[in-house]
């Protein structure tokens, strides 16, 4: 079949297809992010099996990436206290926060936002960071009557934090780190797209009273 020339013009093309990369690009971002979690899980001690059940993989597809990691390459590290200083955990924590009052409020500012996050269209540089805060400080406001007390305490604990100023991974967050000896070959801190999502996760099991 011979379609008439110039029916679609370059710039149509362009259009039908941006939105397809950008599930193909938060595809692959979401395919590095699960390793990087099945890293941190094996740190945990977890085992092959456990691992498998909980990311939905086969026990050898878990241990086909496992065998990846280089046997000398320490894991990373997490801690799990909520309030950590650095900038990719108080980011998650923020990113948690706004889905909530996305949630909680009819017409939230915030949501498109936390739409944009959830599909990959949206990532967090000083700028996004910025906006997000801009727009839940308007939300939180507006809301105020509607939206429990926490959410805005978990706003300005947050605020405060990037408002110090970028913070390196785990400074702050082991208060026994300083006393203890230093490990021998110690463990990188987990990468800020793990430290994002652990955050977030924490902080909205917070918000819910789950923790």
């Amino acid at each position: 079949m011979r379609h008439e020339p110039g029916a679609l013009t370059e710039e149509q093309a362009a259009r039908m297809l941006a939105g397809m990369n950008e599930v193909i690009r938060a595809g692959e971002e979401m395919r590095r992010l699960r390793t990087e979690m099945i890293k941190l899980f094996a740190g945990f001690g977890w085992t092959q099996d456990k691992i498998a059940r909980i990311t939905g993989m086969s026990q050898p597809a878990v241990s086909k990436q496992m065998t990846r990691f280089a046997a000398d390459d320490p894991l990373p590290r997490l801690g799990l206290a909520l309030e950590q200083p650095d900038t990719a955990w108080l980011q998650g924590r923020l990113w948690a926060l706004a889905e909530e009052v996305a949630e909680a409020l009819d017409a939230a500012r915030c949501a498109h936002f936390v739409g944009a996050l959830a599909r990959g269209r949206q990532h967090f540089t000083p700028e996004t960071t910025d906006e997000l805060r801009r727009l839940l400080e308007a939300d939180l406001r507006l809301g105020a009557a509607e939206l429990p007390a926490a959410f805005r305490a978990a706003y300005d604990e947050i605020s405060r934090g990037l408002d110090t100023g970028p913070r390196p991974a785990g400074a702050g967050s082991d208060p026994d780190s300083a006393r203890a000896p230093a490990p021998a070959a110690a463990p990188a801190p987990a990468p800020a797209s793990v430290r994002r999502t652990v955050a977030r996760q924490l902080q909205r099991d917070r918000l819910r009273g789950d923790s």
